[in-house]
C-alpha cells in the first residue's frame, strides 16, 4: 500500500514521507521491504505497554523509522574488509548473536571473500580475527554517528539522534560503539534493538522463533523489563497479524503520537531530499557529493529553459534523489575497479527501477518518481529501465540525464581518474541525439562559467 495523503485536506505527514523512504534503507541493510515499518509497529506497541509519555513516544517513533539512516556509510568499508556483498553481510549479521564467539567465527568464515582463492580468503579471515573488535567498533560508530547526524539534519530532537547513535549498545555493556550499560542506554535505543531482532527472526521463523531469540538474550542484549513487556504485547490480539498486513504503512502512520505530528512543507521536502541524497552518496567513496552536484547542474540547466522557480525547485529534488535506487546495489558492483560482467551489469541497471519504485511510494512524488527513475533512458530507445523513445522522455529527465553524465565523467571513478571538463564536453557532444539532448548540453555549456568548477 502506498501512502498518498494523510487526511482529506491533502496535507502530508512527515512520518509518511520518512516511512516510505525507509524502503531504501531496508534495501541497504539487506532486509525485506517494510523492515523499518515493522520495527516501528513492534516498538510502538512495546512503548505503549511501558506507558511512555507523549514526548518519549514521539522520540521512539522517529528513532524506529530512522534507525538505519546511517546504514549506507559503512557499506564500502564492509566490502573492502570482507570482499563480499555488503547487503548479504548485513542481512546475515542481524541473524547472529555477536557476543557468541562460535556464531561470530562461523559468520566470518562464511562471509570472508566467499568466491575468492584460498590465499585471499585466509588473509581476510586473519585480518578480521586479529582486528575484529576494533573493526566492528569502527563500522558501528560510522553507521550510528552518520544516522544521528541525518536525524538532526532533518530537524528531529537530540533524543532521536541519541537513540539512533545507541542502537547497537547492549544491556550488559558489551555492545558498541560506546559500551553503555543498562539504563545508560537511551530507552528508545533499547526498544529499537529488540524490535529489530523480533522482526528479523519473526520473518524467518514466526512468533515462537522471535520470542525464543529475545528470551535467550534477555539480560545480555536486552533490558529484562522490555523483554517482559514484549511477552505481554505478544499476547495482544492482532499484534503478530499486524506485521503481515499489507496495510502496515497506514497502520504505522496511525501510530504516530498526535501531539508530535509534523506536516511537510516545501522547505522540509527540500531538506528530506538533501538528506537522503547524502545517504545515497555515502554508500561509495566515488559518489561523495554526486547527488548535490547533479542537483546544482540540473537547476542551472533548467534556468536556461525558463522553467518557473517552483518547477526548478521540484526538479532539484528529483536530481537529489535520482540515484536513491543505488542503495539496493552491492558495493562490489558500485566500486568494482574493472568492467562489470553481465550479472553485475544487470544489478547496476536495476538501480533506476529501484529509484522509481522507492519514490512512487509517496503519492506526492508520483511524477517525480518517473522523471528521476528515467535518468538512464536514451533518446534512441536503448536506455533503461523502460527503453523509452525520445518523445516519451520529459525535458526534466533530459536535464537530469545531462547533469548526471557530466558529473559522472568529470568525477573520479574506481576504474579511472577524473576527466577534464573540455574533454568531457567533447565526449558528451558525440552522444547528442543518441543519449543526450543537444539543447540541454548547450544549456550546460552556457552555465559552466558561472558554476566556477575550478
Amino acid at each position: 500500500m502506498d501512502i498518498k495523503r494523510s487526511d482529506e485536506s491533502g496535507d502530508l505527514r512527515l512520518s509518511e514521507v520518512i516511512g516510505a523512504l525507509s524502503h531504501a534503507l531496508d534495501m541497504t541493510e539487506g532486509q525485506p521491504p517494510g523492515h523499518c515499518l515493522r520495527c516501528c509497529w513492534i516498538g510502538m506497541h512495546i512503548g505503549a505497554e511501558m506507558a511512555l509519555s507523549g514526548t518519549e513516544r514521539a522520540d521512539l517513533y522517529y528513532t524506529l523509522l530512522l534507525k538505519d539512516a546511517g546504514c549506507s556509510s559503512n557499506a564500502a568499508r564492509l566490502w573492502e574488509l570482507y570482499g563480499g556483498d555488503d547487503r548479504l553481510i548485513k542481512e546475515d549479521f542481524k541473524r547472529i548473536d555477536s557476543q557468541s564467539i562460535l556464531q561470530l567465527g562461523r559468520f566470518v568464515l562464511n562471509h570472508a571473500a566467499p568466491s575468492a582463492a584460498l590465499r585471499e580468503r585466509f588473509h581476510r579471515v586473519l585480518n578480521l580475527v586479529r582486528h575484529g573488535n576494533d573493526l566492528a567498533t569502527e563500522l558501528v560508530a560510522t553507521r550510528c554517528e552518520r544516522g544521528a547526524d541525518i536525524a538532526l539534519q532533518l530537524g528531529f530532537s537530540a533524543a532521536v539522534a541519541d537513540g539512533i547513535r545507541s542502537l547497537d549498545e547492549h544491556w550488559n555493556g558489551q555492545g558498541r560503539p560506546r559500551g553503555l550499560i543498562g539504563e545508560a542506554i537511551p530507552l528508545q535505543a533499547r526498544i529499537a534493538l529488540i524490535a529489530q531482532v523480533i522482526d528479523v527472526f519473526h520473518l524467518s521463523g514466526g512468533p515462537d522463533a522471535a520470542l525464543a531469540e529475545v528470551r535467550g538474550r534477555a539480560g545480555q542484549w536486552f533490558d529484562p523489563a522490555l523483554t517482559a513487556a514484549l511477552e505481554r504485547v505478544s499476547r495482544q490480539p492482532g499484534f503478530w497479524m499486524g506485521l503481515a498486513d499489507a496495510g502496515i504503512p497506514q497502520r504505522v502512520a496511525d501510530l504516530e503520537p498526535a501531539e508530535s505530528v509534523m506536516l511537510v512543507d516545501e522547505d522540509r521536502l527540500d531538506g528530506i531530499a538533501a538528506a537522503f541524497g547524502q545517504v545515497v552518496d555515502a554508500k561509495s567513496p566515488y559518489t561523495y557529493g554526486h547527488s548535490a552536484r547533479v542537483a546544482r547542474f540540473a537547476e542551472a540547466i533548467a534556468s536556461r529553459f525558463e522553467l518557473p522557480p517552483a518547477r526548478r525547485r521540484w526538479l532539484r529534488r528529483g536530481a537529489l534523489l535520482h540515484d536513491i535506487g543505488k542503495l539496493g546495489v552491492s558495493n562490489g558492483v558500485l566500486d568494482k575497479p574493472g568492467a562489470l560482467d553481465a550479472n553485475e551489469w544487470e544489478q547496476m541497471r536495476a538501480h533506476a527501477r529501484y529509484t522509481e519504485e522507492i519514490l512512487a511510494r509517496i503519492g506526492l512524488f508520483g511524477e517525480l518518481a518517473k522523471v528521476a527513475g528515467a535518468h538512464h533512458e536514451r533518446l534512441d530507445g536503448k536506455g533503461y529501465p523502460h527503453g523509452l523513445m525520445a518523445e516519451e522522455i520529459s525535458l526534466e529527465t533530459r536535464i537530469i540525464t545531462t547533469a548526471d553524465i557530466f558529473d559522472a565523467i568529470t568525477a573520479e571513478r574506481p576504474y579511472r581518474g577524473a576527466i577534464p571538463v573540455p574533454e568531457a564536453l567533447r565526449i558528451m557532444r558525440s552522444q547528442i541525439g543518441n543519449a543526450l539532448d543537444g539543447c540541454c548540453l548547450d544549456a550546460l555549456e552556457s552555465v559552466l562559467p558561472a558554476l566556477d568548477l575550478a
